[in-house]
């Protein structure tokens, strides 16, 4: 069964996604276009560097272009975020990106895209799995034979609106007057090229590490994390660099080294791009993080006279509550933000530009504002862990926790449990630990934070512990 979480389908290369499947998805897609006689629109159709990324692009397309729906396609490999924004700046109904994102290398998959740019919500995707289980052989047309006959049409270069529109928000000025030096890991992904062309526009000595195709990503998880940004790191203070960035496999998921080759988490990012838009830049209003992000931003907002809106995991929550409250920023712990006024995803691109402005403008280091941060809010450091388990184990958590509802012993006073999504608690003294399943591999993850790694720790344990797994 094709089944999409919160990032979309993603499955195993060669056991489930396999053409047959992916054309099933393309056949999904086109019923629903017909079914609301939206296919007087193309369809923007963009592929990451994966393996067989480009050939599902293409076996898409056939499947659309052989349903009398008009598809533009790309030339080259593209990142999440410029699907993304070509759907919103074309007005398109829907955008598709042939990619797994940060999964491990024998996974790929496909995400939906619908107006306005937008994460496909829970009820699009539910409705498409119910049509693909309808479907069979679907038909199609040689790719070749369709861009002949004008069905598939190579768009001119979409990057430019993109690139423009990033550096009309950003103070591109501030970077030219700083001069900073970056070393930008690619991590073998389909975000280097408007990256690169931001900084240079911006005068920044930017070097490449990574920058080659390869489809097992350099034998490790193509995410931005500490472990994997281990050269990142030690080639940023050997060759003392200002800054290192690195981006995820569909470019939607950012990563920062420091000077001194530190990894700064994602939680400290968004507190830092939160507090500079409020302080620095003077815009007003909310934030909006997921329920596995760090409360630092509720004292942020609070401080502020704002207010920090929590939603469960999955981007098209944090945008669609972004709209509804005007949010400054959203963002997960995961690495993904936006701001208001860019598009309705998360944009790696955009937020490492947006970063390099803020260390620019305030002149302090990521470590000076980390520190001021931590002054005004106190300490919040989070821990994590991640588990396989079997579909028995599976059951068998789910039951103890979401249908029984049984809790280890914490030792420290709860203030509330929330089963919004997985299971969170909330303790008086600010901290909390959640407990949920991946909506994108078969994991079981646990997040807790408190005033340091080792307290975190104790709620993991405590967890594990209790479920024995």
């Amino acid at each position: 069964m094709i089944k999409f979480g919160t990032g979309g389908w993603r499955a195993v290369i060669g056991k489930d996604f396999v053409c047959e499947n992916i054309r099933a998805v393309a056949a999904g897609v086109l019923e629903m276009i017909k079914e609301d006689g939206k296919d007087d629109k193309p369809v923007i159709i963009g592929y990451d560097r994966r393996f067989l990324s480009l050939d599902a692009a293409k076996w898409v397309a056939e499947v659309l272009a052989a349903g009398n729906v008009k598809v533009y396609f790309l030339n080259r490999s593209a990142p999440t975020p410029l699907i993304m924004h070509t759907v919103l700046k074309r007005g398109l109904y829907y955008g598709i990106e042939i990619t797994a994102s940060h999964n491990p290398s024998e996974y790929n998959g496909i995400k939906l895209i619908v107006e306005q740019g937008r994460d496909a919500p829970v009820e699009v995707t539910e409705r498409l799995e119910k049509i693909i289980e309808g479907v069979s052989n679907p038909a199609y047309i040689d790719f070749d034979k369709a861009v002949k006959d004008g069905m598939i049409e190579y768009i001119k270069n979409p990057f430019n609106d993109y690139i423009d529109d990033i550096i009309a928000q950003i103070d591109m000025q501030a970077l030219r007057d700083r001069g900073l030096r970056v070393l930008f890991d690619v991590m073998h992904g389909s975000g280097s090229y408007p990256l690169v062309v931001i900084y240079h526009t911006a005068r920044c000595t930017i070097d490449s590490i990574n920058l080659d195709k390869d489809a097992f990503f350099g034998n490790q998880m193509p995410a931005p994390t500490d472990e994997s940004l281990a050269l990142l790191k030690y080639r940023v203070k050997l060759d003392n660099y200002d800054l290192g960035i690195a981006l995820d496999g569909d470019g939607d998921r950012l990563g920062i080294v420091d000077c001194t080759g530190k990894y700064i988490e994602a939680n400290s990012i968004l507190c830092m791009l939160y507090y500079y838009l409020l302080k620095y830049k003077g815009w007003k209003g909310p934030v909006v993080r997921n329920i596995a992000t760090t409360h630092m931003l509720d004292k942020i907002a609070e401080s502020f006279g704002e207010k920090c809106y929590e939603v469960p995991v999955g981007f098209k929550y944090i945008s669609a509550k972004i709209d509804e409250v005007d949010a400054v920023l959203g963002g997960e712990s995961s690495g993904g933000l936006t701001v208001r006024g860019h598009i309705h995803g998360k944009d790696s691109i955009y937020a490492a530009s947006l970063f390099s402005e803020m260390i620019s403008v305030t002149g302090k280091t990521p470590a000076e504002i980390q520190q001021e941060l931590m002054e005004r809010y106190g300490s919040h450091e989070m821990s994590e862990c991640n588990l396989t388990f079997s579909e028995s184990e599976k059951e068998r958590v789910n039951e103890i926790l979401m249908v029984k509802k049984l809790l280890p012993e914490f030792g420290v006073q709860t203030e509330k449990v929330s089963y919004e999504d997985g299971c969170k608690v909330y303790f008086k003294n600010g901290d909390f630990v959640i407990c949920r399943f991946s909506g994108t591999e078969p994991l079981l993850r646990i997040f807790a934070e408190s005033d340091s790694k080792a307290h975190a720790q104790v709620y993991i344990d405590s967890f594990k512990q209790f479920l024995n797994i």
